[in-house]
């Protein structure tokens, strides 16, 4: 029987990181990229939505502490 020899490690391992390039590029090629217009109006969508959030948020705390206070003040 013949004896098969295995390639050399770095061979292979070069081998699998280069074909992993090549078709990451392959990939981003079929990427359909957001136009300038389109990133800001997310981006002022995004902001918009972190800051209504942070205003809902402190309002909650505000008037939990608000009731806690009321409730320690009537219970102290």
């Amino acid at each position: 029987m013949a004896e098969v020899k295995k390639e050399n490690w770095f061979k292979r391992t070069w081998g699998k990181i280069a074909k992993y390039f090549r078709e990451l590029r392959s990939e981003l090629k079929k990427v359909v990229w957001p136009t300038p217009q389109q990133v800001l109006k997310n981006a002022a969508i995004v902001v918009g939505c972190v800051i209504a959030i942070g205003i809902f948020i402190w309002l909650f705390d505000f008037v939990a502490q608000v009731g806690i206070d009321a409730l320690i003040s009537v219970f102290h």
